[in-house]
């Protein structure tokens, strides 16, 4: 088990939840950082006592120092400070939640200075996924998936023999907020209904994209990096009890599957201390009490995000940081009160059709086609 932990975007969902981890096995932190939450992020400082802490916003990083002078914990601000908190010689793991693309620089920094990292910040390989295991692959680090689809993907596959056996992934979706809705159905949807997840507590952001399914389309570029698989060979299945978190196949067709409460300490817990299983702050899973469990197709017609990121994935080099760059805009525009909420996938659609391909040679290409898919996204509105 790792000892020392820099948790990126510690205020969050699933930083907050990496925590209650760190809390059960009383494991040290070593940097917390947090967007602009100083309220959160000073009772973590309290509890835990890290080296370092950094706050994004300049102004309340300011604040934060004042809050903790009685403190030892040196406090940074910007993205000087995230590179910082994720290059930690006094650090075993780097567990990087941050939401967006703010993320991708981070976790370049983790993987030079050698650190393996825990990650949920999915946009990390969808906008970077070249750079990212090209990296990883020379500085010899190991990528830890927390995401409970890849989390589960991962443990499936160390029953996977070394021969070419896998045939396909298979990746659950609970379907989100709108599952079985048609495309009409959806054109005066609010904000607080696309916020009211059926199963998952996450952030308004990842929430969102659960309901445009931007969310699952993400999940299967970063699949397809991860687990070196073609998007062809990633089936997307809507399993609305969210109890399987994910599948693989073999060419015999079995098929093996991780099942577990939606709980996202589980997988978080599984990247930090692998390859050992300890005791989780997750209840059982008790099958009694599971009465089915149900599996559909995709709706692509609706959900047009999913098909874009393949699309996306497929066309290559900077694409797929265009398509994650015009749902982040899209996503925060919706979240606004904006743009509807079906003009999320149309605009995303647009970007990744209309943007030409470039190779994604370099961190200032990827950080280029992300500037310019926002742009778009904001003239398309204008």
């Amino acid at each position: 088990m790792v000892n020392k932990l820099s948790v990126l975007g510690s205020t969050g969902s699933i930083g907050t939840q990496t925590l209650d981890v760190a809390r059960k096995h009383n494991m040290k932190i070593s940097a917390l950082t947090a967007h602009s939450n100083i309220e959160l992020l000073e009772e973590q400082i309290r509890e835990f006592k890290p080296a370092v802490a950094v706050v994004y916003d300049e102004n309340r990083a300011q604040e934060l120092k004042l809050k903790i002078k009685d403190l030892d914990t040196k406090v940074y601000c910007g993205m000087y400070g995230l590179l910082h908190a994720a290059t930690l010689d006094d650090c075993d793991l780097v567990v990087n939640a941050v939401v967006g693309m703010v993320g991708l620089k981070p976790t370049l920094a983790s993987i030079e200075a050698k650190k393996n990292i825990a990650f949920a910040n999915k946009e990390t390989l969808v906008a970077g996924g070249a750079l990212v295991m090209d990296a990883a692959k020379k500085n010899g680090v190991t990528l830890f998936p927390v995401d409970s689809e890849h989390s589960a993907i991962f443990q499936c596959l160390q029953a996977c023999p070394p021969e070419k056996s896998l045939k396909k992934i298979i990746l659950t979706a609970s379907g989100g907020p709108f599952f079985g809705k048609t495309y009409d159905e959806l054109k005066d949807v609010t904000v607080a209904q696309a916020l009211n997840h059926p199963n998952w507590s996450m952030g308004a952001k990842i929430t969102i994209d659960s309901a445009t399914m931007m969310n699952k389309g993400l999940e299967i570029i970063e699949a397809a990096w991860l687990f070196d698989m073609s998007p062809d060979d990633i089936e997307v299945v809507v399993h609305r009890e969210s109890i399987i978190h994910s599948m693989i196949e073999f060419v015999d067709n079995s098929v093996l599957a991780q099942l577990g409460l939606p709980d996202m300490r589980i997988p978080i817990q599984y990247a930090i201390t692998y390859p050992h299983r300890y005791e989780s702050p997750v209840q059982s899973l008790d099958f009694s009490k599971i009465s089915s469990m149900t599996f559909y197709h995709p709706d692509y017609d609706t959900f047009k995000c999913l098909d874009a990121c393949k699309k996306a994935f497929k066309r290559g080099g900077v694409i797929p940081a265009v398509a994650n760059g015009a749902n982040e805009v899209a996503n925060k525009l919706f979240r606004d009160g904006k743009i509807s909420f079906l003009e999320i996938g149309e605009l995303v659609c647009s970007a990744v059709d209309n943007f030409e391909y470039k190779e994604s040679k370099t961190l200032s290409d990827v950080l280029e086609a992300d500037k310019a898919a926002r742009e778009y996204v904001y003239n398309c509105i204008k």
